[in-house]
């Protein structure tokens, strides 16, 4: 039988060759572990929150089920099976149903491409530490975080409610202005690694590289992070808005919408959402330490170790480094406050979008000039990049202060505004009173 993974490495990445031959057993091993894995790592990440946030309040935080108040989240998951199972009466029954699970499944299968490790040996079996992988490993992970809003949209529209309605337009709104920026971030990964692979990301970045542009040569260090440092500035906000979470959680903004597209959910149906939302912050930290952290690979100065790259220790690092960005999740919400929607929206659209574009064709051009042998088209090229950072530069729009008009303007009176110098007649009740008062006022003057 012809491996299909053997026919997809016969390009400039190899790595895909570690894949498809595996024995059923050990697949159907690797799916119940990532399964398993994300729950447990749930629980473990909605603890860590609530105890971070309670550290930057100068408060204890969970404390009485399990050491060091472990058991909580799994308390309060059971709890939260018990609960009544309601259905709002105006409700699409199926469609309410349906739409936390599709949000849940969307989240678990974008983790199963994440590499979390080299070839180990299980049960005597050598396998990478990696579920699958594809060519356009990449693009399974934006597919899936945008399929994943469609359980979202669906559950608001469903609910038969205005806020949740509102909180669902919302979060396709979102979906679609981040995800774009979060696409050209990875477009910058893809034009240094030269594949959409993950597992060959992680391969590209292994060993520092040698720039050489004309007679220059410099070493760079291997991690996207600090070669690509403003794809993974802007990959990291763009997270923050894909997933919800705070300053960026307008969906869900309980002083506008009380709980936005899962307003009408409870029991079981609401955990499967809430578990949908901290898999996605689980999944989004490990495709950035990936794409931009070296992903399993040690960090100085345990790379100096020899071993440190090889068996069951790069789960260490891995971990590790998704923790740290799981922190900074946390850290946002314990310090920034919720955006305004348009201010959201500006940032998105005017910011992160373009910048984006600019860093992006600034790159191509370098590459363009790095690999070209004629002078003059090195020359061009850093002279047609400089222009156009300029004219970005020159162009770029910028906010106008409001400025109060010198006189009010009273304006035509048209509808909904009235004129500011309109004078209300009063009512015919108080005509009456008036009318009553003043006899009374001229008997007490004659006396």
């Amino acid at each position: 039988m012809t491996n299909v993974y053997a026919l997809m490495a016969e390009g400039p990445d190899d790595t895909l060759a570690m894949f498809g031959n595996d024995p059923w057993w050990m697949i159907l091993i690797k799916a119940v572990v990532v399964f398993a894995g994300l729950v447990v790592l749930t629980l473990l990440t909605i603890w860590f929150e609530r105890k971070a946030v309670a550290w930057m309040q100068v408060r204890p935080g969970p404390n009485r089920h399990g050491p060091f108040g472990l058991l909580q989240s799994l308390a309060d998951g059971l709890k939260l099976a018990f609960k009544e199972d309601l259905v709002p009466a105006g409700a699409d029954k199926i469609v309410f149903i349906l739409a936390p699970v599709i949000s849940t499944v969307c989240a678990i299968t974008a983790f199963s491409i994440i590499p979390l490790g080299p070839e180990v040996s299980i049960f005597g079996v050598v396998t990478p530490l990696q579920l699958t992988d594809l060519p356009v490993g990449v693009l399974l992970v934006l597919a899936c975080s945008a399929l994943g809003v469609y359980g979202i949209v669906l559950g608001g529209w469903a609910s038969g409610s205005t806020y949740s309605l509102l909180g669902s337009l919302r979060a396709a709104a979102q979906v679609i202005s981040y995800e774009i920026a979060m696409g050209l971030s990875i477009v910058a990964v893809f034009l240094t690694s030269g594949t959409l692979s993950t597992s060959g990301i992680v391969a590209a970045q292994q060993e520092g590289q040698t720039m050489t542009f004309g007679s220059v040569s410099f070493e760079i260090p291997g991690w996207y992070a600090l070669l690509l440092l403003p794809s993974f500035i802007i990959f990291c906000i763009s997270v923050v808005g894909e997933t919800n979470r705070a300053p960026f959680d307008l969906p869900e903004a309980e002083s506008e919408l009380v709980g936005g597209f899962h307003t009408e959910y409870s029991s079981l149906k609401f955990a499967l959402f809430f578990l949908a939302e901290y898999i996605n912050m689980v999944t989004v930290s490990a495709m950035a330490t990936t794409l931009f952290l070296g992903g399993w690979q040690a960090p100085f100065p345990a790379s100096w170790w020899p071993g440190a790259n090889e068996g069951w220790f790069p789960l260490i690092w891995f971990f590790g480094k998704v923790i740290v960005l799981l922190f900074g999740f946390v850290w946002l919400r314990g310090t920034l406050p919720r955006f305004r929607y348009d201010q959201f929206m500006r940032l998105g659209w005017k910011v992160l979008v373009p910048v984006n574009l600019v860093w992006i064709v600034a790159l191509a051009g370098f590459y363009a000039g790095r690999e070209s042998e004629s002078l003059a088209t090195r020359v061009s090229v850093i002279g047609g990049v400089g222009l156009l950072v300029l004219l970005a530069l020159m162009f770029w729009p910028t906010r106008t202060e409001y400025k109060p008009p010198s006189e009010p303007d009273k304006g035509l009176g048209g509808f909904p505004v009235p004129p500011l110098d309109l004078e209300i007649p009063p009512s015919p009740s108080t005509k009456q009173l008036e009318a009553k008062r003043e006899p009374v006022s001229a008997k007490e003057g004659g006396q």
